[in-house]
């Protein structure tokens, strides 16, 4: 990993200074201890899978721990991320670039999902599974109630601030952070300098209390992936797990085509930056929750070029408005649930559910189950899809949440430094330096 991701504080002033480190050994390595960690999760839930079952535990404990931090970080992040700006005319306008591309590629998403669903003929032959309850665990409760426009609007806005905390409601933590950081640009500079000051502090304090966290990775990953396969690995049929490979193949040519089309326009290497965020990308494949690599990125970020204050801004906001797994998710899962159950739909009805699936699929948990739940409004929403279809999706609805979070991840990643280019709040040199840094550290631990 670069420097600049495990202390994001200290960042070389140029490549020709690169210091020279003593060779670490592959195992201290965390990508490489999460991939480790991927292959004997997985061969102990094929191999023991009554052993395996009850270590969804750990898993459990590393995600619940992670959470403990994402709403208060997102918090002082997005805070200092809008008194560092300075006025609102710069906070106003990386946010309205960032909400403009988060819409765009949004519908996209969505439209490729409906596209492909269509296409592969995702649950055509289903009708002696739609019989089955293949699912070893049940649909959310409360997942049919209705998620309406109005509903979504209302509940942006928080009744309590410590609730929206407690909850761990990240627009509602989002509008508060928002609030805040208004009300801080309004006070005297002299006023709002130790409060700035202080904010950063306990932020910094944050981050390290993530390191900590973050040394259980692997822990979390074995368990997590134990149980998944253990579960239902061994009980997925045929048309489900055509279902699977057909969303990872899209989510695939999504990441490619989609945003390496986007990264081009903008001058962007695709490949390269995925490079560059390597290790949180197998974070999230062995965790599946896009929430797991929040705070490393919100580090990792501004040392490729974003400033402080866009990252601080942009990342926390795309990950409730810019979750282009989820979207695609979504669309191919209706189109599933209309295949299996023969429920017939035309292009009108499509397009009608599509932007239904624009409004519910902002504000998702960017934990693992929360796309689950979101497409459970969502078919609930549409009121012509079948519910008792939801419990035969969640069985193997754990395998696709690890490309849901990591498309996700990449998504917000790429929007980030996309905006902040256009929002003039990017440096090329740093983004050249810090690769030129990976590429040393990576080179002296070969």
């Amino acid at each position: 990993m670069p420097t600049a991701s495990t202390d994001p504080h200290v960042v070389p002033s140029s490549t020709s200074s690169v210091p020279v480190k003593n060779k670490k050994s592959l195992w201290t390595n965390l990508g490489f201890q999460i991939v480790v960690a991927m292959v004997l999760g997985a061969a102990t839930g094929f191999l023991v899978p009554e052993v395996a079952v009850p270590l969804k535990i750990l898993g459990d404990i590393f995600l619940r721990l992670i959470k403990t931090a994402v709403a208060p970080l997102v918090f002082l992040c997005v805070v200092v991320g809008v008194t560092s700006a300075g006025d609102f005319k710069r906070v106003g306008k990386v946010g309205l670039i960032a909400m403009l591309y988060f819409e765009i590629v949004s519908t996209l998403a969505l439209g490729v999902g409906l596209l492909a669903g269509n296409l592969l003929g995702v649950g055509q032959g289903m009708a002696d599974a739609t019989r089955a309850n293949l699912a070893q665990g049940k649909a959310p409760t409360g997942a049919a109630a209705p998620h309406s426009t109005l509903d979504f609007i209302l509940n942006v806005f928080p009744d309590n601030f410590i609730g929206a905390f407690a909850k761990g409601e990240l627009l509602q933590v989002l509008v508060i952070a928002l609030i805040f950081g208004a009300a801080l640009l309004h006070l005297p500079a002299e006023k709002r300098a130790p409060i700035e000051a202080g904010l950063n502090k306990i932020s910094d304090a944050f981050f390290q209390f993530i390191h900590l966290i973050m040394l259980t990775a692997p822990i979390g990953t074995f368990g997590a992936v134990a149980f998944a396969v253990g579960s239902s690995g061994t009980n997925v049929l045929l048309s489900l797990l055509y279902l699977i490979l057909s969303f990872y193949a899209v989510v695939a040519i999504f990441i490619v085509v989609v945003l390496g089309t986007i990264s081009a326009i903008f001058k962007i290497n695709l490949f390269q930056f995925l490079n560059f965020i390597r290790e949180e990308i197998y974070i999230v494949l062995g965790t599946a929750s896009s929430e797991s690599v929040l705070p490393r990125l919100l580090e990792k970020l501004p040392t490729y070029g974003c400033s402080r204050q866009s990252v601080g801004l942009v990342l926390p906001t795309g990950y409730a408005f810019n979750l282009d797994g989820t979207s695609i998710y979504m669309a191919m899962g209706v189109i599933f649930l209309a295949n299996a159950y023969h429920v017939p739909l035309d292009l009108g009805q499509q397009l009608g559910i599509l932007a239904i699936m624009l409004l519910t699929s902002k504000g998702a948990a960017t934990v693992s189950g929360g796309s689950f739940v979101v497409f459970a409004a969502t078919v609930a929403a549409t009121g012509v899809l079948p519910l008792e279809g939801l419990p035969i999706l969640f069985g193997v609805y754990r395998f696709m949440s690890i490309a849901i979070a990591t498309t996700n991840v990449i998504g917000n990643s790429v929007a980030t430094v996309v905006t902040a280019k256009l929002a003039g709040e990017f440096d090329a040199s740093m983004a050249h330096d810090a690769m030129a840094r990976l590429r040393a550290e990576r080179a002296a631990a070969a």
